[in-house]
Parts: C-alpha cells; sequence; structure tokens
C-alpha cells in the first residue's frame, strides 16, 4: 500500500513537473485572443474585423516584437516593432487602447498591457 502512494505521488509530481514548460510558454508570449468589430490600424497595418492572435515574438533580447495571426494561427497578419509602455496600477485583464484617428480613418491600437502585470507594449501608429 505503501508503494502505491509513493509511485502516485512520484506520477504526480512528475506530471506537474512536466507542465510546468506549457504554463511558462503562455506567460512568456502573453498570447491574447483578440476580437475586433471594426478595421483598426496597428502600426500601417489595418486589420479588418475578426479574431486574431496577439503574442509577442519568441525573442529573447528583444521583448518588444508582436506578432499578429489570424485565429487558427495559420498566417502571420503583421510583425511589428513596438515599444516598451508601463502603467501604474496592473488589473486582472489584457487591456488593450485605442487611439482615435480623424475623419474617416481607421481607429489604431495604441497599447497592449499584459493582465497582472505594469509592462506592456506601444504601438507606434503613422498617419
Amino acid at each position: 500500500m505503501i508503494k502505491t502512494f509513493r509511485i502516485l505521488g512520484l506520477l504526480a509530481l512528475l506530471g506537474s513537473v512536466g507542465m510546468l514548460p506549457l504554463a511558462k510558454a503562455d506567460q512568456f508570449d502573453h498570447q491574447t485572443k483578440v476580437t475586433i468589430n471594426e478595421p483598426v490600424d496597428v502600426s500601417g497595418t489595418v486589420l479588418p474585423p475578426g479574431q486574431y492572435i496577439f503574442k509577442l515574438a519568441d525573442d529573447q533580447a528583444d521583448r518588444s516584437i508582436v506578432q499578429i495571426f489570424n485565429e487558427d494561427q495559420t498566417h502571420l497578419m503583421a510583425t511589428i516593432l513596438a515599444i516598451p509602455a508601463y502603467r501604474l496600477e496592473p488589473t486582472d485583464n489584457t487591456v488593450i487602447t485605442l487611439v482615435e484617428r480623424p475623419g474617416s480613418s481607421a481607429d489604431a491600437i495604441g497599447k497592449w498591457f499584459f493582465a497582472g502585470q505594469l509592462d506592456g507594449v506601444e504601438f507606434l501608429n503613422h498617419q
């Protein structure tokens, strides 16, 4: 009986250790599913309404490279070099801010803040 508990304990430990890289992967790239209801501009790329996946590129040297994929991640829509952005208070959810554009131009995505963190990225939007 004690041997069974030891084996189950060892299996539970190995299972939880095996899952650690998966948990860190989401935290590392900040993958976020974004639903857009009207066209928006992201640093010169206009995204039509739909669902997209935003994530940070796997680049240890620069944590401000953002990749935007279609919903099922089969097509890379844009790769954008953003700049670091900071806020005073973290929120429980991801926050994406919009910048209004004059006239009939599509609004632009301004900043993307990560859930539970003070940091994020700011997109350079040229008019």
